[in-house]
């Protein structure tokens, strides 16, 4: 809402489920080491061109939602809600004494119950239509992963799921902190979810050209901003933050991570899957999130970035971020560890960048050993960087041209 007065959103909790691990701790203890890709062979797509991926084999839906439900929800929803579990835990709320009415849930996701599809629709040519699941559609519909996080805590506000595209974690923490903002209600779940490695997703991408193609050594297939980069890493997981009026935490005492004080939001409208070369649609989210937070450009310390491994968006997003924000700022790409999870990135790199405030470390970029020499930004690569950060952007495009841009602010 450019224009308005600066309005921050405290970040107060945190849950994540990513190849990097499952937790948030956990995960973000492999993304700061940086020493790979976390990915790996993936059973589903075994004997597929494009196999690898970032997959999560350690979670086990029965532990971590119990047996009863855990078969009836899509893997998407099953992350979300453990994520959201894990977030609302740790903002030290009680979903059993509070105001559900004044309670949302905004998740993202690009793609929805791909995987609950597909198997369906196997036993729809294999069985007939009289042996398909009852339960396909609640599995599938986009919807549903926003619709069970409201059940599992009684949030009975406004309850959606933002689709755009790789942007759409981005965009769900943008509108969840427009519903605060406006009064709508008091605290948001909010973030994104991603589960569809299966071979008619994969597939899909690979036949685009979209995906790299070093099958034969993961652990270095995701390469952003590297000389060497071929194309991304396919990825699945989650990650939900807990968000409310930043005086409604400082007023109960909370544990702040770091605030959402700025968003933006465009479209390219130039391509179907490649981004505009320039930039000059991903400039207008920058610039109007910026304007949101008022934050002037040179005032930016850290950027994490959308940072795909693919030849066109590293170059693109590149030369953005030095136009805009010059070579001051500190740029990190987690999907060198946690590779490409679609709708989910732009919550999963939301997560880390509020974890970079709160501890004043920004993780690495993996696998970068020959930056691109047309790439002339400060990237952060090999180890850690402990640094002062007092403001940070966080970049999400899409296909068809999407843009979603954060900014996040010291508590």
């Amino acid at each position: 809402m450019p224009g308005a007065a600066p309005f921050d959103a405290a970040i107060t909790g945190i849950g994540m489920v990513t190849a990097a691990g499952i937790g948030t701790g956990t995960a973000w203890e492999t993304i700061v080491t940086a020493e790979g890709t976390a990915a790996s062979p993936v059973p589903a797509l075994d004997g597929t061109p494009s196999a690898i991926g970032c997959w999560i084999p350690g979670y086990d839906p029965i532990q971590a939602i119990g047996r009863r439900r855990a078969w009836r929800f899509d893997r998407s929803s099953q992350f979300a809600i453990t994520a959201a579990a894990e977030a609302v835990g740790d903002s030290g709320l009680d979903p059993s004494t509070w105001d559900g009415t004044r309670v949302a849930v905004v998740l993202g996701s690009g793609i929805g119950g791909a995987a609950s599809w597909e198997k369906q629709h196997h036993v729809l040519l294999d069985d007939g239509p009289t042996s398909v699941s009852p339960l396909l559609i609640p599995m599938l519909a986009v919807n549903m992963s926003a619709g069970y996080v409201a059940m599992e805590h009684g949030a009975r506000g406004p309850n959606l799921v933002t689709a755009t595209a790789c942007a759409s974690g981005t965009t769900a923490i943008g509108t969840a902190r427009e519903l605060l903002r406006q009064g709508v209600c008091d605290v948001v779940i909010t973030g994104g979810t991603e589960a569809c490695l299966i071979p008619s997703i994969v597939a899909g991408f690979s036949q685009m050209g979209a995906l790299t193609g070093r099958q034969d050594d993961p652990s270095a297939a995701s390469r952003p901003f590297d000389a060497d980069r071929d194309g991304f890493v396919p990825a699945e997981g989650a990650a939900v933050l807990v968000l409310e009026r930043a005086a409604d935490a400082r007023a109960r005492g909370a544990r702040v991570y770091a605030h959402i004080s700025g968003y933006g939001a465009s479209a390219d409208a130039h391509h179907a899957t490649a981004p505009e070369p320039s930039g000059a649609g991903a400039e207008l989210a920058l610039r109007a999130a910026l304007e949101d937070a008022a934050l002037a450009p040179d005032t930016v310390d850290h950027v994490n970035a959308h940072g795909t491994s693919t030849p066109l968006n590293d170059a693109a997003e590149s030369q953005l971020i030095r136009r805009v924000l010059g070579e001051r700022p500190a740029v990190t790409s987690v999907k060198g560890v946690v590779g490409h999870s679609l709708g989910a990135a732009g919550a999963i790199e939301a997560a880390v960048t509020a974890l970079t405030l709160d501890r004043q470390l920004v993780p690495p970029t993996a696998n970068l050993d020959s930056q691109d020499p047309r790439i002339e930004l400060d990237i952060v690569a090999k180890e850690a960087r402990a640094a002062t950060v007092e403001a940070a952007v966080s970049n999400s495009f899409g296909f068809g041209g999407q843009n979603a841009v954060l900014v996040l602010t010291r508590a």
